[in-house]
């Protein structure tokens, strides 16, 4: 069993399904509505909990929707260094399970404490997502000292990456990541990863380069798939898979996500992990 501490933002998520996005000024009737835990961190770690690892979650988590959130996340093990969650707003579109999201993320979020080193020495891989910068900044430091790898999720840049970077050991970038795989290399971090949607995910390390396919399924929810790969992927580094079929498993376990819907997918996981 592998240990991941993902670190980051945690979300309560309110998401409803419709026939189409609304335009402006336009009113439509949801076809069903969920609450539930999201945010890139929180997703990862339901995942990597959901696949039969062990999941810490470093997160701001002691505002006025904790306590529903930390309800719904066990069996991961949540850590709060500061008040939130953010409250986010998704909708899918039953057609395509594409998703639109509108949420504050971490721009509320006040955070206290230190990061406990001892979380950081007894986990296999350290999975942050930088929304959370002070945080992500004391966990990758911490795991540097400690021989730990650190995989971050790159969705979009955030002014601790500057510093962040330089300490990380793979970096799963987004289609939308500003910088080029050139540059991220060039901060000093030997393997890189890019996602680009249903297209093949491309990495690059030491010169090598390679691609994997998505596997083709019917999309019912894209949204926290993105998250539920990194989840996938921390574990596939803690377990020291090859990037080829590190990669492969987690475009599989994100296969997994879209197939199902913010209702059903952790328990669906969950059932795909047993039926292999």
């Amino acid at each position: 069993m592998a240990s991941v501490l993902c670190v980051g933002l945690t979300t309560v998520d309110v998401s409803q399904r419709v026939a189409e996005f609304p335009g402006p000024g336009q009113k439509v009737q949801s076809l069903g509505v969920h609450l539930a835990p999201g945010g890139p961190a929180a997703n990862a770690a339901r995942a990597v909990a959901a696949l039969g690892h062990r999941a810490v979650l470093l997160t701001a988590l002691d505002g006025e929707l904790g306590g529903f959130a930390r309800s719904r996340l066990h069996p991961v093990e949540v850590r709060s260094l500061g008040a939130g969650p953010a409250l986010s707003m998704v909708a899918v579109r039953e057609r395509d399970g594409e998703r639109t999201v509108i949420s504050r993320n971490a721009a509320e979020s006040e955070l206290t404490g230190e990061v406990d080193p001892a979380l950081v020495e007894a986990a296999d891989v350290v999975l942050v997502d930088g929304h959370l910068g002070p945080l992500a900044l004391q966990a990758a430091r911490l795991a540097r000292r400690a021989g730990v790898p650190v995989v971050l999720d790159a969705g979009s840049w955030k002014p601790v990456l500057d510093d962040l970077l330089p300490l990380v050991d793979v970096a799963a970038c987004s289609a939308a990541f500003e910088l080029s795989e050139t540059e991220v290399h060039a901060r000093g971090v030997p393997l890189v990863i890019r996602t680009h949607g249903p297209r093949p995910v491309t990495w690059s390390r030491g010169g090598v380069t390679g691609a994997r396919p998505v596997p083709v399924v019917e999309v019912r929810d894209t949204n926290g798939a993105g998250d539920v790969w990194h989840g996938a992927l921390a574990v596939a580094v803690a377990e020291g898979l090859a990037v080829d079929e590190a990669v492969r498993w987690a475009n599989e376990v994100a296969a997994v996500r879209v197939r199902h819907t913010a209702w059903d997918w952790v328990e669906e996981l969950g059932r795909w992990r047993d039926s292999g």
